[in-house]
């Protein structure tokens, strides 16, 4: 492999950054671009997809993708990839942007190998020229149960790949809730650029437990086993509604919600800040987590019932900027050290013990979340890890 200016070759990274152009999706794939250049690859970022993408104003979709263009393009080319991103409609009226459509074609015949990072592009006869064909899976079950299911556009796009990875660490264990005989996932989780999540800011004294998160997801439900499995968090904060009470610290959703979930919220004793202008900006992004006191947040039933060991992008995130992260429970716990730094819960009783734990020893506690980012999340560990057992090594 030696096709392009560094050393192993050309690598694809697909992705959805344009297609939902906000700071946290727009940060996940800055970790697998910058950190495989890092790793010596000559790297481009390509979203070719027949989607049209979503407009974040007005919560749609739409064919008009120049304004998503506008918010991305900058952030790209500020981390050194100019002329080496391209945004193709694959759809009626769709524009190339970026690369031209021949550099495009060009670049997927001189391609070594592409990662489908969340599995989001979906392939046709071009891509299929591609040597090396990675499949990332960043939330586990839906696939899994469509596989289960027999379906034959799931199994048609799987079988179209090389190699499958997810961040679903614990499937196929014995006891994760979720069979998958018919595919074998091998275990990744998300890469971190260390020094990208630096911390130059001391805690402020109002400093707050916060998370960046969506309240309600609607249209993402499954039914597996004859039971429904719900995509949304409303549910599961819910059950600790009454955490702020317990506790004289802060608690935060950065969100968007109605007035009247604004006035639940606020009753039980959680701050609630728009997450709209957070989420555009890619540097307010981070600041924001910098500037937490930690996370705090829970996760979606479809990967916590079936005990998936998957783990959030963002939380990895908060741990690389040296903050305690209190997450629920997946059956990470088995994979990453909880206990100080980081904490997996289940009940009520869980969370309060790890709130004690992280301000009996605040400094410490962000010592410990700031090592295993380094030791657990690091890019050139996770990405070399799994680039070797793609046989890209």
């Amino acid at each position: 492999m030696a096709n392009g200016k560094n050393g192993k070759g050309k690598l694809i990274v697909f992705g959805i950054i344009f297609w939902y152009p906000l700071a946290g999706v727009t940060y996940q794939f800055l970790h697998y671009l910058i950190g495989l250049r890092r790793l010596g690859w000559d790297v481009y970022y390509v979203e070719d997809s027949s989607r049209w993408v979503f407009d974040v104003k007005d919560f749609e979709l739409t064919p008009e993708a120049s304004p998503n263009i506008e918010m991305v393009a900058p952030v790209l080319q500020r981390y050194g990839f100019s002329g080496k991103w391209a945004f193709r409609g694959a759809y009626e009226g769709g524009k190339c942007y970026g690369m031209s459509e021949d550099e495009l074609m060009q670049l997927y015949r001189e391609a070594d190998a592409f990662l489908n990072v969340t599995a989001s592009q979906e392939l046709r006869e071009e891509h299929m020229s591609i040597p090396r064909r990675v499949y990332v899976e960043s939330d586990p079950f839906h696939v899994q149960v469509k596989v289960l299911e027999g379906d034959v556009k799931t199994l048609n796009a799987l079988a179209a790949h090389d190699i499958h990875f997810s961040f679903g660490e614990n499937l196929g264990q014995p006891d994760c809730d979720l069979p998958v005989d018919l595919v074998c996932w091998r275990p990744t989780r998300q890469p971190v650029l260390m020094d990208l999540w630096d911390n130059p800011f001391p805690l402020a004294k109002d400093s707050v437990y916060t998370t960046i998160t969506t309240w309600k997801n609607k249209g993402k439900d499954l039914i597996f086993r004859g039971e429904t499995y719900y995509w949304t968090k409303d549910r599961e904060f819910s059950k600790i509604i009454d955490l702020p009470k317990r506790r004289p610290v802060g608690f935060e959703l950065a969100t968007q919600v109605d007035d009247q979930t604004r006035r639940y919220l606020n009753e039980n004793g959680w701050r609630i800040t728009p997450s709209m202008s957070i989420s555009q900006d890619v540097d307010k992004y981070r600041e924001h987590i910098q500037r937490s006191r930690g996370e705090f947040t829970v996760t979606k039933e479809q990967v916590v019932r079936p005990r998936t060991g998957w783990f959030s992008d963002r939380s990895a995130s908060f741990l690389a900027a040296g903050r305690p992260v209190i997450t629920q429970e997946t059956g990470f716990s088995k994979f990453l050290p909880t206990g100080k730094g980081l904490f997996g819960f289940l009940t009520m009783d869980e969370i309060l013990a790890a709130v004690d734990v992280i301000e009996s020893d605040y400094e410490g506690s962000c010592k410990a979340a700031r090592e295993i980012a380094q030791e657990y999340f690091a890019a050139e560990k996770v990405l070399g890890k799994l680039m070797s057992e793609a046989g890209l090594g």
